[in-house]
């Protein structure tokens, strides 16, 4: 079955079991936010992106369960910062989803791109940028089995929109584990 990329991110949040996702809105996670409006998922509106990753850190610790987060590009991703380090130094088990410039644009100082896998690095269990389509499923199932694994802690998924908008054919997960890939 074809999907578009930001239907495909929403069909792995429900294969995971999330019932949740905060965040805030910006140009470089507006497909994702098109595909979250008619989805079977709670989506809690912040004020600002670091109200979302405190409240997913919250929603972590209070139901035992993956917070998840959802941010555009620069500025949007850069103000989890605080929130990914307090999840690392708690063992907080979360996702975080940062938009990203388009894949073409990466590298050329795009308005609002910023190296957060390079900038998250030291705060966070595994991080990763997104740059097809074909890798996109993977990092999001991985991310989700490292969250949990081991000592819990925070992932970040770095998806460029325009592997967000780009077709891609849905495949069920591997039967191992994401986390030994």
């Amino acid at each position: 079955m074809k999907l578009k990329g930001s239907e495909a991110i929403v069909k792995v949040l429900l294969e995971q079991g999330v019932d949740t996702v905060f965040g805030y809105p910006g140009g470089a996670v507006i497909p994702l936010y098109d595909a979250l409006y008619d989805a079977p998922l709670k989506n809690v509106l912040t004020a600002h992106e670091q109200g979302a990753i405190h409240a997913a850190d919250g929603y972590a610790r209070a139901s035992g369960r993956t917070g998840v987060c959802i941010v555009t590009s620069g500025p949007g991703a850069t103000n989890i910062v605080t929130g990914l380090a307090t999840a690392y130094l708690d063992s907080i088990p979360l996702v975080a989803i940062t938009g990203q410039v388009g894949v073409s644009m990466l590298g050329r100082d795009s308005f609002q791109e910023i190296d957060i896998v390079g900038v998250t690095m030291p705060i966070t269990k595994y991080n990763m940028l997104v740059r097809s389509k074909e890798e996109l499923l993977p990092a999001l199932r991985k991310a989700f089995a490292l969250a949990q694994d081991g000592r819990p802690g925070p992932v970040l998924v770095d998806i460029p929109s325009s592997v967000q908008v780009e077709e891609l054919e849905w495949s069920e997960p591997q039967a191992a584990s994401a986390a030994e890939e």
